[in-house]
């Protein structure tokens, strides 16, 4: 029995070094292939003046990367083993275990005197998607079988997937405030039931909390990845603001908008990550390249939402977008049929009827088509670069994500 454990053990050992020297050169070679496909787009399909305007936005790295340390040995407590999740490549049901204490586990890490307590924590009540932590963490494990066979999480990817969390929920705090939303989630937003001054102290109270669980990772490459993530926010949100006078550029204003605001968060977290498991460049570029493509495609379905959900699907108002002055890919897509929409949206919806004259235009036009093929593409990007590493359950659930991402207009 004894012998049999040692003969099994040196078995993997001979396996893994044969992988690491030989496959791991062929993997290398077809992401470093993958990655150049994806930083080029596919324009076949989109017409017109917009179509022309549209490119892949990529954002470069705010640092080159030096070679990386392996990831941490120690195995967390909830570790899931893979003949467990072999059994299944449903991302909920992979992460579930994981995410079950995330919220409190938050919650405890935003522990405060008085109200800022109550208002910090509000919408961490676990009625969230927690799809940035989810990917966080599948990406986390599906790296981790890649380069290790090993599919446990550190410790250090386990802060990066609360910190996704964090990050993403106070932007959603302030985003309330500038929008004067009084609604999210289906419930009263925090600036509706505490007022704008405390929702605002209360969304900064996160952003630094999660700074300093960032901080106590105490890796220099990670805090740099996930710092550009806040640079991004707040640009994305200046850019929110504007509309390009040039009919040409206000889709690749649209998408670089859309990028930062939404797809930053998914792309640097899933970089981090891979930087915790020791990746090198090339696997972090399509750690990085799969977060960013999910995270456009999954904005630009939640744009297509604002025009064909009810308000108790969404949690929030429809035509909200439209009613804030913001031209989304279906307005901007209608466009092409419709040029009458260019004046509105440089008014920004402002006149009396503008809203309601532009969703009708959006409705006769192909633009909520359009905007599902966009997303499409995005999605098969986001497999392609995917499928350039080693299959596992995770792995797996990442490619079936793009498909749940897709679901609302199935």
């Amino acid at each position: 029995m004894g012998g049999t454990g040692r003969e099994e053990g040196e078995m993997r050992k001979a396996n893994n070094r044969k992988w690491n020297s030989e496959e791991s050169v062929r993997q290398r070679e077809r992401v470093r292939s993958c990655g150049h496909c994806s930083r080029r787009w596919v324009s076949t399909g989109v017409r017109g003046a917009a179509g022309g305007a549209l490119r892949q936005v990529q954002e470069p790295d705010p640092q080159a990367s030096p070679t990386p340390s392996p990831p941490e040995s120690q195995p967390s407590s909830t570790t899931t083993t893979t003949a467990t999740a072999s059994s299944t490549t449903h991302p909920f049901t992979l992460t579930e275990p994981d995410l079950h204490n995330m919220f409190e586990d938050i919650k405890k890490e935003l522990r405060s005197q008085f109200e800022l307590h109550d208002i910090a924590e509000y919408y961490f009540d676990g009625q969230g998607k927690a799809v940035r932590p989810m990917v966080t963490l599948l990406m986390s494990r599906a790296l981790n079988i890649h380069l290790h066979s090993d599919n446990r999480l550190t410790k250090a990817q386990r802060e990066v997937a609360k910190v996704a969390e964090m990050i993403h929920t106070a932007s959603l705090v302030h985003d309330d405030v500038l929008d004067a939303s009084d609604k999210r989630r289906g419930k009263p937003s925090v600036n509706c039931l505490y007022g704008q001054r405390k929702a605002v102290m209360a969304g900064d109270y996160i952003l630094s909390v999660a700074s300093t669980m960032l901080a106590r990772i105490r890796n220099e490459e990670v805090l740099v990845v996930l710092s550009q993530v806040l640079a991004d926010l707040v640009q994305g949100e200046f850019m929110q603001l504007g509309s390009k006078e040039n009919e040409n550029e206000r889709f690749a204003h649209y998408l670089k908008k859309t990028f930062k605001k939404t797809a930053s968060l998914l792309a640097y977290s899933c970089k981090a990550v891979a930087i915790l498991s020791g990746a090198d460049e090339d696997i972090q570029e399509v750690a990085f390249q799969y977060g960013r493509n999910i995270g456009i495609a999954f904005q630009l379905i939640d744009d297509r939402l604002d025009f064909v959900a009810t308000s108790s699907e969404i949690g929030k108002p429809t035509g909200a977008d439209l009613k804030m002055g913001m031209a989304t890919a279906p307005v901007l897509f209608a466009c092409e049929k419709f040029p009458e929409l260019n004046p509105m949206i440089m008014r920004r919806f402002q006149e009396p009827g503008d809203v309601q004259r532009a969703l009708e235009l959006v409705h006769q036009s192909d633009g909520l088509e359009q905007t599902v093929f966009l997303a499409r593409q995005h999605c098969q990007e986001a497999i392609k670069v995917i499928n350039s590493i080693k299959s596992s359950p995770e792995q797996k659930a990442l490619i079936t994500l793009t498909d749940k991402i897709m679901t609302p207009v199935k």
